[in-house]
C-alpha cells in the first residue's frame, strides 16, 4: 500500500507560503536572527516565526497557546484539502498525529511570572495548554474529527515518529486521511535547557565544520495531509530505533541510527545508492555529527548529496523532522526539474576528524528532478526515526 503525502502546510523562520520559503531556501538565505526574547540579557541566533498567527480566540480556554495558533497558520494552507477529505470520507475516518515538545509551555511560564510577582494566575491560563497532547486535541476540535487523535513527545524525533505514526493508521484500517507533523514554538524553558547542556551556539550553527559550537533553537510547524490517493511525493519508507544509550548523547557507533535507517531502506525496498539525497539531522553538535557522519559515510559513501538545513529554521526540536520533510517535499515538486537540492549553510571547514561529505552548497542540483530522498532524526534518550520521501509524478 503506497502511501502519499497530498498536501503540505509550512510555517517556520524562512516564511509561510511555499513561494517564500523556496525562494529563500535555494538562495541560502537563513532565517536565523540574533534576539534576546527568550534568553534575557544574552543575545542568542534562533530561528524566530515572524509571520503573524492566527489569535486562537476561538478554541476552548485549554487550547489557548502559541503552540497551537502556529498548527493553525500552517493548517490553513491545507485547510481546503483537509474538509473535502473529511466530506469524502466522514469525520471517524479521519485521523490527527503530531510531534512536539514544548506544547503550551510558554503560556505556562508567563502565567508563573506573573503569579510570582504576587498576582493571581492569569484569568486566560489553563494548566491543560501545556499538556503535549494539546496540539492534535485542538486540530480534531478545529475539523470536527472524531478518528484517532494523539500527540508524539519524543524530543528532536516526533515529527518523524508521528508522520510514521499516520502511516501505521492507514495501514491498519483504522483511517482513510491522517493530518501529521509537528509543531514547535519558542519558549525560555528550552533555550535554558539546552543552554545548560552547553549545547547552543552563540552564533549561526556550523553543521560538520571543525568550528561547529552547538545548535540554535527555532519554531516551525509542518502538517501533511496524507492519504492513499496518489500525489506528487509519497512516504515510502520509514524506519525507528531506540538504542536508550544515554539520556541526551547519541551512541558513538550509531547503532540505533543504523537500524533506523536499515528499516526505512527495507520499508521502501531501496538499495543506499538509490537515495539522491539525505537531509542530516545535522545538529552542529560535536557528537551528534562525528556519529551522524560516520553512520551516513558508512552506509551510504562519499557520493551521495547530504545537507543539514537547520542554519535556516534552527532546530526546531519537536516540530524538526516534520519541518525537514516539509522541505524534502517543496523540493520533489514539479516546479524543481533541475533537482535544487536543500543547501547546507555553513563555513566550509570540515572537521578532519570526521569522515568526506558531499555536502551540498547553495546552487547544487541533480540535473534531473529529486526522486528518493532520506531525512534522519535523533533524539534524545537514543530514539532514532528515518523517513524516506519519493517522487512519483
Amino acid at each position: 500500500m503506497k502511501l502519499f503525502l497530498n498536501e503540505c502546510g509550512i510555517v517556520c523562520a524562512l516564511g509561510d507560503s511555499h513561494e517564500e520559503i523556496k525562494r529563500r531556501l535555494f538562495a541560502g538565505e537563513s532565517g536565523i536572527a540574533p534576539t534576546d526574547a527568550w534568553s534575557p540579557g544574552r543575545v542568542l541566533p534562533l530561528g524566530r516565526v515572524m509571520s503573524a498567527l492566527p489569535d486562537g480566540a476561538a478554541l476552548p480556554l485549554g487550547q489557548r497557546s502559541r503552540n497551537n495558533r502556529l498548527a493553525l497558520a500552517a493548517l490553513a494552507q491545507i485547510r481546503p484539502a483537509v474538509d473535502a477529505a473529511v466530506a469524502r470520507y466522514g469525520a471517524n475516518r479521519i485521523g490527527i498525529v503530531i510531534g512536539t515538545s514544548t506544547s503550551g509551555i510558554a503560556e505556562t511560564e508567563a502565567a508563573l511570572q506573573a503569579h510570582f510577582a504576587g498576582a493571581a494566575l492569569p484569568l486566560d491560563f489553563h494548566y491543560a495548554q501545556q499538556e503535549m497532547g494539546s496540539p492534535a486535541a485542538m486540530l480534531a476540535h478545529e475539523l470536527k474529527v472524531t478518528g484517532p487523535a494523539y500527540a508524539h513527545s519524543s524530543a528532536c524525533a516526533s515529527g518523524a515518529k508521528a508522520i510514521a505514526s499516520a502511516a501505521r493508521l492507514i495501514r491498519m484500517g483504522l483511517c482513510d486521511a491522517v493530518v501529521t507533523g509537528g509543531v514547535d514554538t519558542l519558549c525560555g524553558f528550552t533555550v535554558a535547557g539546552f543552554s545548560a547542556l552547553e549545547s547552543v551556539s552563540a552564533a549561526r550553527c556550523n553543521p560538520l565544520s571543525a568550528n561547529r559550537a552547538g545548535i540554535n533553537i527555532g519554531e516551525g510547524a509542518a502538517l501533511f495531509l496524507m492519504t492513499r490517493e496518489p500525489a506528487a511525493v509519497a512516504l515510502c519508507g520509514w524506519g525507528e530505533a531506540s538504542d536508550g544509550h544515554h539520556m541526551s548523547a547519541p551512541d558513538p557507533a550509531g547503532s540505533g541510527a543504523r537500524l533506523a535507517i536499515a528499516e526505512a531502506l527495507g520499508r521502501a525496498g531501496l538499495k543506499p545508492a538509490q537515495i539522491d539525497y539525505i537531509n542530516l539531522h545535522g545538529t552542529a553538535t560535536i557528537q551528534n555529527d562525528a556519529m551522524e557522519s560516520r553512520v551516513v559515510h558508512d552506509l551510504f559513501g562519499p557520493e551521495v548529496a547530504v545537507s543539514s538545513t537547520k542554519g535556516f529554521t534552527g532546530h526546531a526540536l519537536g516540530a524538526a523532522a516534520a519541518l525537514e520533510a516539509a522541505l524534502i517535499w517543496l523540493a520533489m515538486q514539479a516546479d524543481n526539474p533541475e533537482g535544487l537540492l536543500p543547501p547546507q549553510l555553513w563555513d566550509g571547514v570540515p572537521d578532519a576528524a570526521l569522515p568526506v561529505l558531499n555536502v551540498a552548497a547553495p546552487g547544487a542540483r541533480l540535473g534531473r528532478p529529486l526522486d528518493w530522498a532520506l531525512s534522519n532524526s535523533f533524539a534524545f534518550g537514543g530514539s532514532n526515526a528515518t523517513l524516506i520521501l519519493g517522487r512519483t509524478r
